[in-house]
């Protein structure tokens, strides 16, 4: 018998289905000479200090850097206690004996790095002897299935992944629980986590969001003017700034006194735009973000979930490009979208046209998995949400392999009265991938206009008016997911070029597939907090970024070395032991750092006096905001129906008794309110009504 581990029960029974295996027993299905069964994710990890006999915080302790470490089955809590999972129990049991009973294993978890710890661990646990295959597959689809299970490759060819994975694995706990326990003795109270990732990742949300709120905005003006030709009217905008009105006023003047406008020079160039590459999951992320508002983790889960369904390749991609033999089936792929009723039209015309574009086509540039594209199977009954984000992979696909978008871009240089001015228009002349989704040019400049009419060296126009334009710098904004992932992506550098980006991709920090889980992480732990898209620092986040912005914890380009690193170790480039050793001196660096740093568990907190007791202070916190004194308990909840006060608001229920009117409130029917929160004479929270009939409506 050979026995097929899957990494969960749904890709278990697809497979299951191929191989004949439909006898349903307890915890797996037989038949056809197989077995298969699953594990629900990783069932085996790494042990917690108890199992070494080190329990609480104790920095005589420190650093704990186990000779060997053990792995012990998936814990859940109880009261203060961790225990065994009973279902892991359960199934770690039946995988064991599934272990025994059959000759050979067919690894089926998910063919990527954690896909492989999930079994290698699990193996290690139940100490299996026997011999393996690995099955790699980029979809779930029956085609793709059997391919792969005819095509079984030897389980040691991943034993380099294996070894990235697993010295991931320990780094992330070295660092982890070093670091937290560090800080925690240091803080005197609590528990601080800190991390590998998440807390570089921590540092660029805070240190962006300190950035934008210090940042002093200083006031400049700019002249707009107007003129026209051939019935075309276009503005243009003075090319020099003017720190002052005064200084401005006299320009405007020279300008409105003056009849003609001369052009002083006139650059008319065709620009090319290829079309962007294949999504791979962090980009699929950071366009659902900015494009739809949906969260890493929400795109993560929406993408999964369409791949089970075996509509769209493997998600967990990092690559960007396909091989030689997978743009083989792109024909195939582009023309049966003729059928959809959104890209149908577009789709058979690039069936019919001329060669596609071969720019996301590199074999050299495939790792693991491919990029994400669409499968052979067409989706009915899609949700809303899984049919947004497959057309947007369906979108993606058909640009990609589209031709260039050519555009006329015009640069028109102005002077009247010895001020300069400057004006740009941009007309496509063939959309090319573009007509995909009709889509603008993101990059375009502010002032760009579409239509400019054909204008001459020399040539006078008229001036028809002018107009002061007061404008402020502006900060960088504080991070959005999709910037996070873009910083996460690049190690902080801000690239906009394609091409960079790609270069510099293996000295991001976290994975594509992790990426998400970390900005849940910070989430979870009220580090931070979404506020609409942007992602901005809780107080107690700003409290653990200030103890260890300097420290070697929060070096983002250090966090990105270590990744280069594991990358080498599953290419087979570095030793995995020489990184073990790198990464325990790490720890202890990072160690003795932390424990000789202050923290103020308080710190950075706003507060305000108390309505109620006049004696206190009502601190914010990223929950709730209450008063200090016990006596008092005043407290009032950030949630209300749904959604949650921001410090401003909360800072106005405080000062004044009462909020300014917020929009967006759920009603238990899941229907949307507006309503003012005000406090009552026992100091509760209460919804006050703008009059609608001439009174006002409460309620509690």
């Amino acid at each position: 018998m050979k026995l097929i581990i899957a990494e969960k029960p749904s890709v278990a029974r697809d497979i299951a289905a191929i191989v004949g295996a439909d006898n349903r027993k307890e915890g797996y299905l037989e038949g056809g000479g197989y077995a298969v069964t699953w594990a629900f994710g990783h069932l085996v990890g790494l042990a917690m200090p108890a199992d070494y006999g080190i329990t609480g915080f104790q920095a005589e302790k420190l650093p704990i850097l186990p000779a060997t470490f053990k792995l012990i089955p998936r814990q859940i809590k109880e009261g203060k206690e961790y225990k065994p999972d009973p279902g892991v129990l359960k199934q770690l049991k039946i995988i064991g004996e599934l272990f025994d009973k059959c000759e050979r294993i067919v690894v089926a978890t998910d063919a990527g790095r954690e896909g492989e710890l999930i079994f290698r661990y699990l193996y290690a646990y139940l100490n299996g002897d026997k011999p393996f295959d690995r099955l790699w597959i980029s979809s779930l689809t029956d085609q793709a299935i059997r391919n792969g299970l005819n095509n079984l490759r030897p389980g040691t060819q991943y034993d380099n992944l294996y070894l990235s994975a697993k010295a991931r694995s320990q780094a992330d706990w070295l660092v982890g629980i070093n670091a937290s326990q560090a800080l925690s003795i240091s803080a005197g109270s609590g528990v601080w986590s800190l991390g590998r990732v998440q807390t570089p990742t921590l540092a660029m949300i805070c240190s962006r969001y300190l950035e934008n709120k210090e940042f002093k905005p200083q006031t400049y003006f700019q002249i707009r003017l107007h003129t026209a030709k051939e019935s075309i009217s276009f503005p243009a905008i003075s090319t020099d700034w003017y720190d002052t009105r005064q200084d401005a006023d006299k320009i405007l003047a020279r300008i409105r006194s003056a009849e003609y406008v001369s052009v002083s020079h006139v650059e008319k160039k065709q620009v090319s735009q290829e079309p962007p590459l294949l999504y791979d999951l962090t980009t699929l992320q950071k366009k659902a973000n900015s494009r739809h508002g949906f969260s890493a983790d929400k795109t993560l889960s929406i993408a999964q979930s369409l791949y089970e369904a075996k509509f769209i390749s493997y998600p967990r991609t990092g690559s960007r490009y396909i091989s030689e033999d997978v743009f083989a089936d792109i024909p195939a792929l582009i023309a049966q979208l003729s059928a959809d009723p959104s890209f149908g039209s577009y789709a058979q015309a690039l069936s019919s046209g001329t060669e596609l574009n071969r720019r996301s086509v590199n074999d050299k540039k495939v790792t693991d998995h491919h990029a994400l594209i669409i499968t052979e199977n067409m989706p009915q009954d899609l949700s809303s949400e899984q049919k947004t984000l497959y057309d947007m992979i369906v979108a993606r696909v058909l640009e990609a392999f589209s031709g260039k978008c050519t555009q006329e871009t015009t640069t028109v240089s102005l002077e009247i009265a010895g001020v300069p001015f400057s004006v740009k228009g941009s007309v496509v002349v063939s959309p090319g991938w573009r007509g995909v989704l009709n889509a603008q040019d993101e990059e375009r400049e502010d002032d760009a206009v579409s239509t400019l009419p054909n204008l001459s060296l020399g040539e006078r126009l008229p001036v028809n008016d002018g107009e002061l334009l007061e404008k402020q710098t502006r900060p960088r904004p504080v991070h959005t997911e999709s910037s996070l992932l873009s910083a996460m992506e690049t190690c902080g550098k801000e690239l906009t070029d394609e091409t960079e980006r790609e270069a510099l991709k293996e000295l991001g920090i976290g994975t594509p597939a992790t990426r998400a889980g970390i900005i849940e992480t910070l989430l979870s732990r009220e580090y931070i907090r979404r506020e609409k898209k942007s992602l901005v620092p809780t107080n107690k986040g700003l409290t653990v970024y200030l103890a260890i912005r300097d420290k070697k914890i929060a070096d983002v380009s250090m966090t990105g070395e270590w990744e280069r690193a594991l990358n080498k170790i599953a290419a087979g480039e570095m030793d995995a032991d020489t990184f073990h050793k790198g990464i325990e001196v790490y720890a202890s660096q990072i160690t003795s750092e932390l424990l000789e740093s202050r923290i103020e568990s308080d710190h950075a907190r706003e507060a305000y006096p108390c309505p109620k007791c006049k004696n206190g202070r009502v601190v914010l916190s990223p929950k709730v905001a209450k008063c200090n004194n016990e006596a008092c308990g005043l407290t009032v909840f950030r949630n209300k129906s749904g959604k949650d006060l921001t410090d401003g608001q909360l800072k106005e229920l405080l000062l004044k008794g009462k909020t300014p009117l917020i929009k967006g409130f759920k009603s238990k029917e899941n229907k949307p309110f507006d309503a003012i929160i005000a406090v009552d004479a026992d100091y509760k929270t209460i919804f006050e009504f703008p009059p609608k009939t001439g009174f006002n409506r409460k309620r509690k």
